[in-house]
């Protein structure tokens, strides 16, 4: 059933407010018809002051937030409170594909370095080519900075391991340690999903790039 189907189905089946609503939960990702129907009902039962304070935190959200300059995670101070942190490395970077993935190692507590989000992965089939990432500010900071390591923490999936393996060839030439992080990621599987420990002992794992 496609999603125009769907979306006149659930205008017949309920009240007009109601059905905007399910078709507008329908769009946020993972979320399909009947989740959004669940979550639809769950904003009808709970109350005013919890849906306002909701509307306020995505309303704040969208209007606060931004990327960082230096390493583009997202924050509502720039540079970011982890570029910003004199207690930190400048000398190793941390390369990943998403803000997510960043969170993810942080949550491991190992590392104590800086990072660079690169914005995603190369995905061809997606449109996402080279030039759409963020490999140009990256080689820029190589450039200009005291980096001695680079660490590609990058899912390995099919995608990330050609993000990897093309970042690979541009960073070889520039005489800095490349490591990446070691396989205690399942194949395939996205970083963020992995569990703190399975992260530590990945980043603690890390090989060089050869």
């Amino acid at each position: 059933m496609s999603q125009l189907e769907n979306s006149d189905i659930i205008k017949n089946m309920y009240a007009e407010s109601l059905a905007n609503l399910i078709n507008e939960l329908q769009k946020l990702p993972g979320i399909g018809p009947k989740s959004a129907q669940r979550l639809a009902f769950f904003v009808l039962g709970s109350s005013r002051k919890s849906i306002d304070l909701l509307l306020t935190a995505i309303v704040q959200a969208k209007d606060k937030l931004k990327y960082c300059s230096t390493c583009f995670n997202i924050t509502d101070i720039d540079p970011c409170k982890i570029c910003s942190d004199q207690s930190r490395t400048n000398e190793t970077i941390c390369v990943v594909a998403d803000p997510k993935d960043l969170v993810a190692i942080e949550r491991s507590g190992v590392y104590n370095g800086k990072y660079h989000v690169l914005g995603g992965v190369i995905s061809p089939l997606d449109g996402i080519e080279p030039d759409s990432l963020r490999i140009k500010e990256l080689l820029e900071r190589i450039s200009h900075q005291s980096v001695k390591e680079v660490v590609l923490a990058i899912s390995p999936t099919t995608e990330g391991e050609a993000t990897t393996i093309y970042l690979s060839r541009l960073l070889k030439p520039l005489g800095v340690k490349l490591t990446r992080i070691a396989y205690g990621l399942p194949v395939g599987a996205d970083m963020d999903y992995a569990d703190p420990a399975t992260l530590s002992k990945s980043l603690e794992g890390r090989r060089e790039v050869v």
